[in-house]
């Protein structure tokens, strides 16, 4: 029943992704975006994951929120630690240059790069995550994401993203009416469904690129985080004298 349910990943074309979007209908479309995250999951799910590892993080944590958008999850991300005693210094990075000045309303600090090519040192940031941005990506350009957050971080690396169904594509189409999304934003919310992944392909994508097995948990809301601390190797002892 689940395979019938299931679908194979498709490639598909979100709106989004086209470099002349104008900046308006941008910003609006990642509002809907965040609302649609805070309704089906998409926050929890990646606050979860977080949560799962706070005893490993030191009192004051940097977390680099890699394809932010506008930033919501970064504030999200920031009041949850709190709870949990632990200062989050946020950093919201995005390739687009209006999405990350936006994003500065939520993060401590914000960054326009790319994900492909993050501008940070290696082991710079305790926790790297990216939610419902991996699923953009296939083949050597995915591979290369998952490197570069790896390569960052120094504690933990969270990818959150969604579970390709045929019921949570039609879900997202069907809210979208009621939360008045734009259509801009209907379209790519189905499309990124069927984008998203199942949990053996997100560790099996996960371990090819890293060499890690993830811990991968299905959320609520056709959610998956996998979750992993990166390996670190020894620094070679010096040479005897």
């Amino acid at each position: 029943m689940r395979q019938v349910l299931t679908p194979a990943r498709r490639r598909g074309v979100e709106m989004l992704d086209a470099p002349d979007v104008d900046a308006r209908l941008r910003e609006r479309s990642h509002r809907d975006i965040a609302r649609a995250n805070a309704v089906f999951g998409g926050t929890r799910a990646l606050l979860s994951a977080l949560g799962e590892c706070r005893q490993a993080l030191p009192r004051t944590t940097t977390l680099l929120d890699v394809g932010a958008g506008t930033g919501e999850a970064s504030a999200h991300a920031r009041r949850f630690c709190a709870r949990h005693g632990i200062r989050l210094h946020t950093i919201a990075l995005d390739v687009v240059p209006d999405l990350a000045a936006a994003a500065r309303r939520h993060a401590a600090d914000a960054v326009c790069a790319s994900a492909l090519q993050l501008p940070l040192a290696t082991a710079s940031v305790d926790v790297v995550a990216c939610a419902q941005v991996a699923h953009h990506f296939t083949g050597d350009e995915l591979t290369t994401l998952l490197q570069e957050m790896q390569r960052v971080a120094r504690c933990r690396v969270i990818v959150s993203d969604l579970r390709r169904s045929w019921v949570a594509a039609a879900g997202i189409w069907i809210a979208s009416y009621p939360l008045r999304f734009h259509a801009v934003s209907r379209h790519d919310g189905v499309v990124s469904v069927l984008r998203g992944f199942t949990a053996p392909e997100l560790a099996s994508v996960v371990h090819a690129a890293c060499g890690v097995h993830p811990v991968v948990r299905r959320r609520a809301g056709f959610r998956l985080t996998a979750s992993w601390e990166p390996p670190r190797v020894a620094p070679l002892s010096p040479p005897p004298s």
